[in-house]
């Protein structure tokens, strides 16, 4: 199968850049506790993976009936989720500097299931908003992953087709995502094992692998 050349890297956020799939639950978790149905929220945090907050919360309230709109909940899990971030700032090991090395090479957007008060604070306690020039949240599409929406916004963003562009996922609705909208996928078992991620271009074992495939001979 033929790969590349790109013209452009657009990355998924959690559980590429910060290690954030693991706060998410907790977050979710603490807010349940906090509305009164820490015990018996019933919710499955894996069917969720890669997915929006508003498709777990629409479910939520869909099954318990809370007294909360969901924006607020949205909200609330929102802002525990950022002070989670920023308390523990789980960017991956390596990351910033391969984010640096390929907006050397290529133009960079983010395409994120996440809102956009959380994409900004996971590029800034990483260091590397000024290395993005396009950021792509759900709050911006009808639809979110597995649709491809936030990717095809990205690639327009950028001013390239979809089908110049790499996308970065680790989860399984991501690859679909990027998938549809057009682009190559480089997958990186962060939250899946390899062997769930080979709908994806390719799959590497780590950040590095992604270098290598996309900075040749640095």
């Amino acid at each position: 199968m033929s790969f590349g050349p790109f013209e452009a890297v657009v990355f998924d956020l959690d559980g590429v850049i910060v290690d954030s799939e693991p706060r998410h639950e907790r977050a979710f978790l603490q807010v349940f506790e906090e509305i009164g149905f820490g015990a018996d929220h019933g919710m499955d945090f894996s069917a969720y993976l890669g997915r929006s907050d508003r498709d777990l919360w629409e479910d939520f309230v869909a099954r318990h009936r809370p007294s909360q709109p969901i924006d607020e909940l949205l909200a609330r899990k929102e802002r525990t989720l950022i002070a989670l971030l920023e308390a523990e700032r789980p960017v991956y090991e390596g990351l910033p500097g391969l984010v640096r090395d390929l907006a050397r090479r290529y133009p960079l957007a983010v395409a994120s299931g996440s809102r956009h008060a959380v994409i900004e604070a996971v590029l800034g306690l990483a260091g590397i908003r000024d290395a993005f020039d396009a950021v792509a949240s759900v709050q911006d599409v009808g639809r979110a992953k597995p649709a491809p929406d936030v990717f095809l916004l990205a690639a327009r963003k950028l001013g390239l087709p979809a089908e110049r562009c790499c996308a970065i996922e680790d989860t399984v609705a991501g690859i679909e995502s990027a998938r549809a909208a057009g682009l190559a996928v480089i997958a990186v078992p962060h939250t899946y094992p390899e062997a769930a991620l080979t709908r994806a271009s390719r799959v590497v074992p780590d950040l590095a692998g992604i270098r290598r495939l996309l900075l040749p001979g640095d």
